[in-house]
């Protein structure tokens, strides 16, 4: 029989909070997210604006506020496959994949320890491996192991098993169709970086030691691959001398034609994190134009002042490898008019923001924008669309945005009590 609620596609800090939101106001709500765990995109930061604080401080008081409310429920591994559209009443269906790992799991650690195959670490964004019994990362929720068995072969799921002695392990799982019938529909898929890779110039998965954004975030997470430790990914050497490139794939015609809003302040708190670890280092930063709107501009003055810090406003042209491990970066300043040649030990490419609905879109009758974002004029009634799904925001105003998706989504629950009730 279908549950009645609020659906909330996608369990990042919009869907969080738009759920939460309308949980607290007395509506029961389901949470679909296609991770095994909740927390999106901002998990994988080291620290986010406005306060540069670890993810892990907002994210837990949600998790907690989620523990303590009975109206909160939330499907991961799962993803939405049909809609049928009547405003107040979508009938939803869920497909959930199996974890392979049940509810009696105390993240013990004795199915991965036993466990002989490995996967791509893709919570690091392949900067190392795991098990293929894994918890996607420390501070994961729901506090569970996962068991990916497309990694698994001959039978190895068995081990982990026989490892556990709780019975957590459970190798006969299924998906599932689950049925949801929803009042409204809240649409938080978050976004994914751009696979700057298609910018054959800028060296991505071709030249040693070229890394996104989103690696240099993992790298100075306490819990990611070097824990902590800003290393270069050819010979684990400090990096010294960095190179920041803005723009990769924003701005451009052929790749992401607008501004992603976050890859500034992302390179400018990036430059923080490496002249932390190591003072004496140089963080070279190159630009179209640096764009810090409102209080932000303080934070920049801030950077543009530290020792070691130079902004050079050009258009990187290409990144190379030299004869060693280190990168050359050719750009034409464009204040001097001069083609700039630089080596590097390491350099950081600011990749773009993506709407996760350009390569998944979701069929809910939906018209996107050609670079696959949401038009939020072109949803029908009861459907909400929040955060980056629609454009590149940050965290603060991904928030601000889900908060009153979930004052809408509640107008759209209320229409459907009857005259004079009360929920």
């Amino acid at each position: 029989m279908a549950e009645q609620c609020i659906l909330v596609i996608g369990g990042g800090i919009s869907g969080l909070t738009a759920a939460i939101e309308a949980a607290e106001a007395g509506y029961d709500v389901c949470i679909v997210e296609k991770n095994p765990y909740l927390g999106g995109r901002v998990s994988q930061l080291n620290k986010y604006f406005p306060k540069l604080c670890p993810p892990v401080c907002g994210l837990e008081i949600n998790y907690r506020r989620i523990k303590e409310n009975a109206r909160v429920k939330f499907y991961t591994m799962a993803q939405v496959e049909s809609v049928t559209a009547k405003e107040g009443s979508y009938d939803v269906t869920v497909k959930v994949a199996p974890r392979y790992i049940n509810d009696r799991c105390v993240s013990c650690d004795a199915c991965a320890q036993a466990c002989p195959a490995e996967r791509q670490d893709d919570f690091n964004l392949g900067m190392g491996r795991t098990k293929a019994a894994y918890l996607p990362f420390d501070q994961a929720y729901p506090m569970r192991y996962v068991i990916d068995a497309a990694s698994c072969k001959d039978g190895c799921m068995q081990k982990c098993k026989d490892a556990c002695k709780y019975g957590a392990v459970e190798l006969d799982m299924k998906p599932e169709t689950v049925k949801i019938n929803a009042s409204a529909i809240v649409v938080a898929t978050g976004w994914n970086p751009y696979d700057i890779s298609k910018a054959d110039n800028l060296g991505m998965g071709k030249v040693k030691n070229v890394i996104t954004n989103m690696m240099m975030e993992r790298l100075a997470a306490p819990n990611g691959p070097t824990a902590g430790k800003i290393l270069r990914p050819s010979d684990g050497k400090e990096p010294k001398k960095v190179a920041f490139v803005q723009c990769a794939g924003s701005r451009d015609e052929n790749h992401l034609p607008y501004c992603s809003y976050i890859c500034c302040m992302a390179s400018l708190k990036q430059t923080t994190y490496l002249k932390e670890q190591y003072p004496d280092a140089t963080a070279d930063i190159f630009y179209i134009d640096i764009r810090t709107p409102g209080r932000y501009e303080k934070f920049y003055w801030k950077v543009r002042d530290m020792e070691g810090v130079s902004f050079t406003k050009g258009k990187v042209a290409k990144v190379e490898n030299t004869e060693g491990d280190d990168v050359l970066v050719t750009l034409e300043d464009t204040l001097s008019g001069k083609k700039v040649r630089l080596a590097f030990d390491m350099v950081v490419l600011a990749a773009g923001m993506e709407s996760a609905t350009r390569q998944n879109p979701i069929q809910l009758g939906i018209n996107y924008t050609a670079e696959g974002m949401i038009v939020p004029g072109s949803l029908k009634p009861g459907i909400y669309a929040v955060g980056s799904s629609k454009s590149p925001v940050d965290v603060a105003k991904s928030v601000q945005d889900a908060t009153g998706a979930a004052l809408k989504a509640i107008q759209s629950a209320i229409k459907l009590l009857p005259a004079g009730g009360v929920r």
